[in-house]
């Protein structure tokens, strides 16, 4: 490929503002680059598409074919919003060679979007690839991980030093990479994928409304033959959490928890779910114990164990009539994409 297209595709969930930056940065990083930038409102129902499409009227962004603005009939969440925009493809009718994912709340930096595209063009194997991440006030952000485990919950809610060192080869979040590396899973606050590899395995599962959903894309992806890489040289900047509220939880959500157990059973089965609750079970009482002992900060939201608890009940009650259903899987087969 001499010069491959790129679908840029901003997601839109009640931050017109955010977006509206997020797509000035994109269309600057786009400008020698062959594609389009879409944003799809995930019908946010409070103005947010009327505003972002008057702002970019006035901005001249609608001229041309460089920014398109399309609204989901319904909020699927993350994936289905993105397989919304992947759907789409660009406005000639084809099918873009990569696309790029990009967050409401993220900015990338000169060459971030290229730099991407470059190493997908340089390693026929990558099928995605992530870029280096930081807050605004500049801390780098953790998206480059290992596929969860039994023993990476446990780790994660244990936070105890003796653990970690054990248990070293499980914990989820890697150190921050300092160069090129390949990953278990990288976060989608920018991630590109390729094509190719979607018309394969297909697009998100829609079952995930927020979380896991990108773990599970890029295991289904290394079940493929796929690979998943972490790009430092790739530079975004990134609010964090803008449209879930995460940093302000006064109780995790239900759609967590969902998302959670969904990815476990899909991927190891019932059982596995099952003991990987009980690890992280476990480890959050270590954790309170640690508390009660040193006067440890709360790490979780309020009542966490108790809500995961409670979720485990309703859902091992709920287990037959799950499994008497089709699971599903997902709104954009890979036939949709090609």
């Amino acid at each position: 490929m001499t010069n491959p297209t790129i679908l840029t595709i901003i997601l839109n969930y009640r931050t017109p503002e955010l977006t509206l930056r997020a797509a000035k940065a994109a269309l600057q990083e786009m400008q020698d680059l062959a594609g389009e930038v879409v944003i799809v409102d995930n019908c946010s129902g409070d103005g947010s598409f009327e505003i972002i499409r008057e702002e970019a009227k006035e901005r001249g962004w609608l001229d041309g074919q460089r920014l398109r603005l399309l609204q989901s009939p319904r909020n699927g969440g993350f994936g289905a919003g993105m397989n919304f925009g992947m759907f789409a493809g660009l406005s000639n009718g084809s099918r873009p060679d990569y696309y790029y994912l990009l967050n409401s709340d993220a900015f990338p930096e000169p060459h971030a979007i290229q730099r991407l595209r470059d190493f997908l063009q340089r390693n026929p194997k990558a099928g995605l690839v992530g870029s280096f991440v930081r807050g605004i006030d500049g801390t780098p952000h953790a998206t480059a991980f290992r596929f969860p485990s039994i023993a990476g919950e446990f780790e994660a809610a244990a936070r105890t030093g003796v653990f970690s060192r054990l248990l070293k080869s499980s914990i989820v979040a890697l150190d921050i990479p300092k160069k090129e590396t390949q990953v278990d899973w990288t976060a989608g606050a920018s991630l590109m994928i390729r094509r190719q590899m979607i018309e394969q395995i297909g697009g998100f599962d829609e079952t995930f409304f927020l979380y896991f959903e990108e773990t599970d894309l890029c295991r289904r992806a290394d079940k493929a033959g796929w690979h998943t890489h972490y790009l430092p040289t790739s530079e975004v900047q990134h609010v964090g959490s803008a449209s879930t509220g995460m940093k302000d939880w006064a109780r995790a959500p239900s759609y967590w928890f969902d998302s959670r157990l969904h990815y476990f059973i899909k991927n190891h089965g019932g059982l596995y779910a099952a003991v990987a609750t009980l690890a992280l079970l476990a480890g959050g009482l270590i954790w309170r114990l640690r508390r009660l002992l040193s006067n440890k900060p709360r790490r979780d939201p309020p009542h966490f164990l108790r809500d995961l608890i409670s979720h485990a009940l309703r859902s091992l009650l709920a287990s037959d009539r799950r499994a008497s259903s089709e699971p599903h899987l997902t709104a954009v087969s890979p036939e949709d994409l090609k």
